[in-house]
């Protein structure tokens, strides 16, 4: 019975494996599957006889080798031809056409099965009876490396193939590759632990494969796409290409889901307008299609040159990553002000168009990369993706050029520019006077919860600063109805109600008008802290930081943001102009302020409330001094909980704080209102 209950837990495990890594729809949770490997490596201590090469348990990498042995390939891996052009893809067909005008009719179209070329590394499979035996890279074709070891490593592989039906002995062929997101994730992790990172998922998968130690590889997020066989013995295969593989998917291997069967070569072409379109988008590299007469009867007829058959081709897409010089590096200054360092470079193309500037992101990647003004780079474009520096080609440095170094003041605005320790962005400080952060500023104070300015839109406020009838956001309460009638789709009415709706919002409360200021890391909650705690714009204008600091959930980093927003004269002079514009909200003294009834309190708001809506309940709550939070924690004193309640509800019946249902809440309301 245990032999049986081992043999039933290697197929559940299997199962599982398959349902996760080639159908990306698992059936059971990590932890079960954890489960299940514990009870079947227990049983496999317990009778090592027992185990075999199709364990699941046999995936983890072993022992590391000293070198990787040769493996001669019984039938060559042959490279295929290039085809760079319509007409070249054209030329192809015709070729094929004139070949095989002894079997075909002339008005006789080809089949072709058509599928994404993967950017990654061939390699060739063997099974023997079902069990993986081998894995061996392509090579020079005829000789490739034994990385057994590795391959048995990777989940989309199986180590025994499913159902029934496959040959005695069969070799698969296809692509291992790394998909983009595990690409991100091995780098950031790579950066953090201060080690070299890849330059491109296929540079990460190839050096993922020739590892010696498995147990490197088995971490690294490798996935296997098949794309034919080779050797067949003692089975039958199906009379097509795409029958194959589509076979193959159901023996457990992993094949492409784009794959497709065209009828005539301008379907072909139809197919590579389409994943050209389509393949920034996809989870992984393609860098081309590859196209093969479908028919394997016709494939023996066509036969092969000395490297390549004549029965398929792969159409490229345009190079992703080309060489090019750094000519200078310029700091652009972003919708959030975040300084992003930029390559002007020589032009080249790449991509699909020419390239003249590519980001750095930041000058954690400057640093990293050692980019310097001179250097020659590698540049990478995938699809619509912003053009960025992937590489530093270090062996064409020459000299001493110059080093790039962040500038202290904006160049558009001349504020200080300041980067916090531990983060990897730089900023403008300039807020609401940088004209590069403008129109992002204004569409911030013209929102609901800052000044409330309706019907100024993000696309008007956009058009207004476009056309400069705004330089500051000070100017939008100067606007005149001609000004704005003029603008397009705007006419007098719809200019008439946005001047009324400029003139209503300047009569507001400190907290939003603080809000409005759009403060780093300044939300409604702390702008309404800050309020109820001074009680004037002007105590807090003059408020040190050892003051900022006495504020309930102000921190060092808040404080030191409003400290620096404050001291610069060009936001005091805007605070100044807005005031002068006729903004004005009711002001109390600190005393007054900490005396509110509910100062101090914290509450948050769950659920539907019905006769009042959120917006309301909050206002109200803070104007009566207390803090509206967005979730519950120890710190929380009452929580409002309407219909439809949840976790939040739950939450504070686990920790025991005080619940109001609407009526009490609304009675309570009442109550410190007429305090």
């Amino acid at each position: 019975m245990e032999k049986v209950r081992y043999e039933k837990i290697k197929d559940e495990l299997n199962k599982h494996a398959h349902q996760y890594y080639v159908l990306d729809a698992p059936l059971i949770p990590d932890s079960e599957y954890d489960r299940l490997m514990k009870q079947l490596q227990a049983i496999e201590r317990d009778h090592p006889d027992w185990m075999s090469e199709d364990s699941p348990s046999q995936r983890v990498g072993g022992k590391a080798l000293k070198e990787f042995m040769q493996v001669q390939h019984e039938l060559p891996m042959l490279s295929l031809d290039n085809a760079f052009t319509t007409e070249d893809l054209l030329a192809f067909d015709q070729r094929i056409k004139d070949r095989l005008k002894t079997v075909l009719k002339s008005t006789d179209d080809i089949e072709y099965a058509c599928e994404p070329k993967l950017d990654g590394i061939a390699v060739s499979l063997l099974y023997i009876e079902g069990i993986l035996v081998r894995g061996a890279t392509r090579g020079d074709g005829k000789t490739g490396e034994d990385i057994t070891a590795n391959v048995r490593t990777i989940g989309s592989i199986p180590l025994k193939l499913r159902g029934k039906g496959y040959p005695g002995k069969i070799e698969v062929r296809g692509e291992i590759y790394m998909p983009k997101a595990g690409f991100e994730k091995l780098n950031v992790q790579a950066k953090k632990n201060g080690e070299k990172v890849f330059v491109n998922p296929r540079n990460a998968a190839a050096g993922s494969l020739r590892v010696l130690d498995s147990k490197i590889t088995a971490q690294r997020p490798l996935e296997m796409c098949c794309y034919g066989i080779g050797i067949v013995e003692s089975g039958k295969m199906p009379a097509k290409h795409a029958e194959i593989l589509a076979q193959l998917g159901a023996w457990g291997l992993l094949i492409n889901a784009e794959m497709a069967v065209k009828n005539n070569i301008q379907g072909c072409i139809d197919y590579y307008q389409q994943l050209e379109k389509k393949r920034h988008r996809l989870a992984y590299d393609i860098d081309g299609i590859v196209y093969k007469v479908n028919d394997l009867l016709l494939q023996e007829k066509l036969g092969f040159i000395a490297k390549s058959p004549r029965w398929a081709i792969a159409r490229k897409f345009p190079a992703q990553e080309e060489m090019t010089r750094v000519v200078d590096v310029e700091f652009q200054v972003g919708r959030t002000g975040a300084i992003t360092p930029v390559a002007r470079l020589e032009p080249v193309f790449v991509g699909g168009v020419t390239v003249s500037n590519a980001t750095l992101h930041n000058m954690d990647e400057v640093e990293r990369l050692d980019v310097r003004v001179g250097d020659t780079v590698i540049v990478r474009r995938a699809g619509d993706v912003i053009p960025q520096v992937a590489q530093v080609v270090l062996e064409k440095r020459q000299g001493t050029p110059r080093k790039v170094k962040l500038p202290t003041h904006c160049p558009v605005c001349a504020s200080v520019i300041e980067r916090v320790e531990g983060e990897a962005v730089a900023r403008c400080t300039g807020g609401l006077i940088c004209n590069a952060q403008l129109k992002e500023g204004i569409k911030h104070f013209a929102s609901r919860r800052a000044m409330d300015i309706e019907g100024l839109g993000d696309k008007l406020v956009e058009q207004m600063v476009d056309e400069q009838l705004i330089k500051s956001v000070d100017d939008l309460y100067a606007l005149g109805l001609e000004q704005i009638s003029a603008l397009e789709r705007m006419g007098d009415k719809s200019a008439q109600n946005l001047l009324a709706a400029l003139e209503k919002s300047k009569k507001t409360t400190l907290a939003r008008f603080v809000y409005a200021l759009g403060i780093r890391e300044v939300g409604e909650a702390t702008a309404a802290t800050l309020a109820n705690h001074f009680g004037s714009l002007q105590a807090m204008m003059d408020a040190t930081e050892a003051q900022f600091l006495q504020v309930n959930d102000v921190g060092p980093v808040v404080a030191h943001y409003l400290l620096e927003f404050f001291a610069q004269e060009k936001h005091r002079q805007l605070i100044k102009q807005l005031k002068k514009s006729g903004i004005q909200w009711q002001e109390g003294n600190s005393a007054v302020a900490n005396s509110k009834p509910l100062s101090g309190l914290t509450y948050v708001l769950t659920g539907t409330l019905e006769s009042l809506g959120r917006d309301e309940a909050k206002d109200r709550l803070q104007a009566l001094g207390a803090k509206v939070a967005g979730s519950v924690s120890k710190n929380t004193n009452v929580v409002v909980a309407g219909p439809g309640a949840g976790s939040k509800l739950a939450k504070a019946e686990e920790l025991g704080i005080a619940i109001y249902n609407e009526e009490m809440f609304l009675s309570h309301l009442k109550e410190k209102e007429g305090h």
